[in-house]
């Protein structure tokens, strides 16, 4: 992977580029911002770099071609084992940083998800970042900065990655899967700027089941309790895909609001159902449907601390069928 190939992140890119070639990289590195927008990308391609014997990641140098393959000696993986990245995989880590590079100029360690440090962990790897030893890189990534240590977060420079806009987004989308312009556009704006995330999406369910469940939610009512339970187990059986129903509703509700606040059809995710929207939104006032969108706000919150997820989603159906 090289910066050429990444989507955005244009003035990360350039810092990093002439940190390189002025040989100014610092000690450690924070990328920061949303998942799947990039950062390990980026970071990747900064090791590429670094270890090429070119000097710009050419691809084709034994060097970059054991980047690509995950095997270079002195490029270091650490992620968590399960929940947590524990004080263990740091120890062992700084075990390796502390020895000489065996083919590059310095050691790269690549820290994914470093929020996931436990405080034992964080302090252990706060002690080598207070003490670099000059032929080591660290890079840390993270979505959520906040519950890294601010002692950690002070000794790294911090580069921020946003979500990619849409039009970009949307371009390589279709470009990538052979999407039409609609589709395109239904999985750019679902992705909220994730390039990894929209690729990741099922087509399938976002582009035509998703009409399916859009119409047994919209046909649900207060007296339809059968109908209701089924849909409700009938989701809940396939939790894996409960944050992306979710998803779709949120983004179904939100396009009936904007609709009744008369905004631009351009504006709206499901373009390619504005007869259903103009339907829908006409049946409920905008405080209907604010409640509507509340509800689902609520019941992804409980879901994110492992309630009891049937009685979640029955309770958003109830609140969505009222």
């Amino acid at each position: 992977m090289t910066f050429a190939r990444i989507l955005g992140h244009e003035r990360q890119k350039d810092i990093l580029r002439r940190a390189v070639k002025s040989n100014r990289l610092a000690q450690a590195y924070l990328f920061e911002g949303p998942d799947g927008v990039g950062k390990e990308l980026m970071a990747q391609a900064l090791a590429r770099m670094v270890f090429c014997a070119d000097g710009d990641g050419c691809g084709d140098c034994p060097a970059c071609r054991k980047v690509d393959h995950h095997n270079h000696p002195d490029l270091h993986l650490l992620e968590a084992d399960g929940k947590f990245i524990k004080i263990e995989q740091v120890r062992e880590l700084q075990r390796e940083m502390a020895l000489r590079p065996l083919e590059a100029p310095r050691k790269i360690a690549l820290i994914v998800g470093a929020e996931r440090m436990n405080q034992a962990a964080g302090n252990a790897l706060l002690k080598t970042l207070e003490e670099p030893n000059g032929a080591s890189l660290f890079i840390l990534m993270t979505h959520q900065p906040e519950r890294l240590l601010s002692t950690i977060r002070s000794r790294c420079q911090r580069l921020q990655f946003g979500h990619l806009p849409l039009e970009k987004l949307k371009q390589a989308l279709t470009e990538k899967l052979g999407l039409d312009d609609t589709e395109g556009h239904l999985l750019a704006t679902l992705a909220e700027g994730s390039f990894k995330k929209a690729l990741g999406r099922d087509r399938e369910f976002f582009i035509e089941q998703r009409r399916e469940l859009l119409k047994r939610v919209t046909a649900l009512s207060a007296g339809s309790v059968l109908p209701l339970f089924e849909l409700a187990k009938q989701l809940n059986d396939d939790k894996e895909s409960l944050p992306d129903v979710l998803e779709l509703l949120l983004a179904f509700y939100r396009d009936l609001l904007l609709f009744a606040h008369a905004r631009p059809e351009q504006e709206l995710v499901n373009i390619d159902l504005m007869e259903k929207i103009r339907r829908e939104a006409g049946r409920h006032n905008v405080t209907a449907l604010l409640r509507k969108l509340e509800a689902v706000i609520e019941c992804r919150r409980h879901l994110e601390r492992n309630v009891n997820s049937q009685l979640a989603i029955e309770v958003l159906l109830m609140r969505l069928a009222a």
